[in-house]
């Protein structure tokens, strides 16, 4: 049975002070590994639609580059012009395509705010506890 707080010694006191803070910090740590984890989680998704955005971007331009350099070459235009003005146009969009990506993962705050929240909450409880 253990004994009340009035009954306590002031050593007993500080030990379980000092138990329950070991417990509280490792919690901390889990809680942090979790959100980072999640948060891996989610830029590894921004990746993918990087490298998803640049195949889609090159398969399917591919026909219709070509569709279009024989539409231009047809009706006069040089070949190498046609395609200088298609290959032109079709890395624009692929640039758009992976900026897009690009943007999406540096507006991703990876900091750990709730832990970071927390651990502020437990040093203030800390403080109270040691007073």
């Amino acid at each position: 049975m253990q004994a009340t707080g009035a009954d306590q010694s002031l050593g007993d006191l500080f030990g379980d002070l000092t138990r329950d803070m070991g417990k509280l910090v490792r919690q901390e740590v889990q809680l942090a590994r979790t959100e980072i984890a999640h948060k891996a989680s989610r830029a590894s998704k921004d990746i993918a639609f990087i490298g998803v955005g640049g195949a889609i971007a090159y398969a399917g331009f591919l026909a219709v580059l070509a569709a279009l350099i024989i539409i231009l070459g047809t009706v006069g235009v040089p070949w190498w012009l046609s395609a200088l003005l298609i290959g032109v146009i079709a890395a624009a969009v692929g640039y758009f395509l992976i900026m897009k990506g690009v943007d999406a993962l540096k507006r991703m705050d990876m900091m750990p705010k709730q832990t970071v929240e927390t651990l502020k909450e437990d040093a203030e409880w800390a403080k109270e506890q040691a007073k």
